[in-house]
Formats: C-alpha cells, structure tokens, sequence
C-alpha cells in the first residue's frame, strides 16, 4: 500500500468510531501530516477526546493524555528531577512527564493557570523541554492537540495570543444531525455489549513520514504563493478592501498565518491526490487558519460577526493573481 492508501484507511477507521465528524477528522489528519498543533473547541460531548484517541489508536504512536486543572504545575506536564539513593550514593533522575508522547491530548487546555500554558510552549514550538538546565528532545513524531469549551468561561485562563498563534489550526467541532446522534447511540450500545470489531493492527510511524516527504514534493507556483500572502495582508490593511473588513477587524494575522495556509494547503493537496497546490486546498482550509488569529472589534463582536465570517468575506474579495 502506498503512504496515501494508507492514510486514507486511518482516516476510514476513525470515522466508524466518530460519527458525523468527517471534517474534524479530516482537519485533524491534515494536522498529523502538516506537522503541526491543533486547538480543538467545541462543546462537552461531542467526541474531542474521542476523536483525538481514535487517531492515536490507528497508529504505533504512544499516546499521552494531560487533563489540565487550575492546580497542575508546569512539572506535571514537563516531568521533573526525582532524588534516587542508590547502593553508590544518591543522584537526582529526570522523569519524564505526559508531555513526552507522539500524540498528547491536552485536555481543557484554558482550565490551567499561565505558568502551565507557558510549560507546554517551548515543547510545542521547539519540540524540547529544558529542566532543571538540561535538554530533553521530543520524539521524531510528536504533536499536540488541546481541546477547550468555548462557552464556560468560569474557572478558566484565556490562551494569551501568543500561545494561540502556535497552533497551526482551530478546529470547531459542530453537533451532529439527529440521523447521526442515531448512529452514535447504535454504535456506544454496541460497544457498551461487547460488540464493538476487533481493532485492526495500527499503522507504522514511518507512514506518516513518507506521507510527509511526498507533501513536502508538492508544487506551489508562485501565483499561489501571492495568493496566500495577499490573503494574510488583506487581514492587516482591511481598509483596502472594504469598509465592513475594516470595521471588523483590530489586528491581522502573523506570518505564521501563510505558513500555515501552505503547510496544511499542500496535505488537503496530498489528501485529494493532486501534486500541486490549488486555490481550492487554500480556500479550504483557510476559516481553520485565520479562526484564532483574526482579533475582531467590540463593534464587530456586537454585532454577531464571526471570524468565519470575516474570512469568507476575504476569500471574496482578494482576487486571484
């Protein structure tokens, strides 16, 4: 099988454990293959958690849940130095914490205080974690996904912008239809029986490198390289385009914005079987992009105006070059 036909069968085997989620699985797919973080929000119960296990499940991939509290330490997420005495004499170990995993579930991500949020940036950004002045390095395959509710607010700390920055999408996670909640109810009083399929055998790592190398072969003229940068300009000079835009809009997105619209441009590419970008796998993934690193006015937010909104004004507008 190749690397797609391969990836295409996790993506099967998670949507017969996730029902009616076909885009949030296949945004977190894009993310496994873009080699980025992803910020999951929805409302409890609509498989987050599920869904983030599914795909960790279909892998040899270890993985690793952190379920943040307003009382975790950065050492809780990190891992720490413990005293050992020994026949020799003593000396301090490092013990890993639940950071050090392939897919690590942060779980309620905005529930923990600044100082935790701040622990888990260096290994997000930098794939290491220095404790007590020593360097550990991540796994080869390593990524996080946080979850978060958006309307329980009580008991939280808001992701400082730039934390939010550095996940490479924001994924809304939607109800699903009653014909699907059907289907949810049959497949839970399934498992609940005993009934549930024996798992298949999980997917070697190595796939999703060797997906990886093929994305990065992808062909990305320069017109679609304009493109994506006259998409994120377009968030920092609104004015230009129009007065809504500019009534709408506080602060743009950063440059991680095109980065992202590239890398996770080419893996929707690579998902559809084509081996150039096309304003299609732009547009597509471009809402999940810009959904967090658009500010948005007071004047805007009253007036019911979401990101998603705003940026399906932009794709618009900004014309092709």
């Amino acid at each position: 099988m190749t690397a797609r036909d391969q990836i295409e069968t996790l993506r099967t085997r998670m949507g017969q454990s996730i029902i009616g989620q076909r885009r949030v699985i296949d945004r977190l797919v894009i993310g496994l293959l873009a080699n980025g973080n992803l910020l999951i929000e929805g409302m409890p119960g609509l498989a987050k958690t599920r869904a983030v296990k599914a795909m960790a499940g279909g892998l040899e991939a270890k993985f690793g849940r952190i379920q943040f509290t307003p009382d975790l330490l950065p050492s809780d997420v990190t891992g720490t130095e413990v005293y050992h005495q020994t026949d020799t004499g003593a000396e301090f170990r490092f013990e890993p914490g639940p950071i050090f995993a392939n897919i690590v579930l942060a779980d309620e991500i905005n529930r923990a205080p600044a100082k935790v949020q701040a622990a888990l940036l260096e290994a997000m950004e930098e794939r290491q974690v220095t404790v007590a002045g020593t360097t550990h390095r991540m796994e080869p395959l390593f990524i996080v996904m946080a979850t978060q509710n958006p309307v329980e607010q009580e008991g939280t700390y808001p992701l400082p912008e730039a934390q939010m920055d550095r996940f490479l999408m924001h994924v809304q996670v939607d109800y699903p239809t009653p014909e699907e909640e059907a289907q949810v109810i049959a497949l839970v009083r399934g498992e609940d029986a005993g009934s549930a399929p024996d798992p298949a055998a999980p997917l070697p790592q190595q796939t999703v490198f060797d997906a990886r190398a093929e994305i990065g072969a992808i062909h990305v003229s320069e017109a679609m390289a304009r493109y994506m940068a006259d998409l994120v300009t377009a968030t920092r000079t609104p004015a230009a385009l129009d007065a809504d835009l500019a009534r709408w809009i506080d602060l743009g997105a950063s440059p991680r914005a095109s980065l992202a619209l590239d890398k996770c441009g080419r893996a929707h590419a690579w998902l559809e079987g084509r081996e150039y970008l096309d304003p299609t796998d732009i547009q597509a993934v471009a809402p999940d992009v810009f959904r967090h690193r658009l500010t948005l006015s007071f004047e805007a937010q009253g007036e019911g105006i979401v990101p998603d909104t705003v940026t399906a004004r932009l794709l618009d507008l900004v014309a092709l070059p």
